[in-house]
């Protein structure tokens, strides 16, 4: 397994960027799959985003497509979740997972890794 490490969450006003990131230990990243899912207040947790080990391949939610933007650096092992005119609805706790494979899947059963979480929460 990897160890993640969750950044950049906090509280922002609608219509303004914020830049998550999450650093790896243990297992190489550049192994594996990333993605992010999110978790708002009294719902299920939902897939945001992930990236190939390669970063060939891109696979993004419906709902954060054309403002959010998913990439990695495989040298400091870290990915990136840049989000762009963040509305209230993308409040929630942003986790990163990994998962060995280039499969660029929405599966959260599918990543065998997780980081803690940061919150990102957008007041209108």
């Amino acid at each position: 397994q990897v160890q993640l490490v969750e950044s950049g969450g906090g509280l922002v006003q609608a219509g303004d960027s914020l830049r998550l990131s999450c650093t790896a230990s243990g297992r190489t990243l550049s192994r594996g799959t990333m993605a992010w899912f999110r978790q708002a207040p009294g719902n299920e947790r939902e897939f945001v985003a992930a990236i190939s080990p390669s970063g060939g391949s891109l696979n993004y939610a419906d709902s954060v497509k054309g403002r959010f933007t998913i990439s990695r650096d495989n040298a400091k092992n870290t990915v990136y979740l840049q989000m762009s005119t963040l509305k209230p609805e993308d409040t929630a706790i942003y986790y990163c997972a990994a998962r060995v494979g280039a499969a660029v899947t929405d599966n959260q059963v599918r990543y065998d890794s997780w980081g803690q979480g940061t919150q990102v929460t957008v007041s209108s």
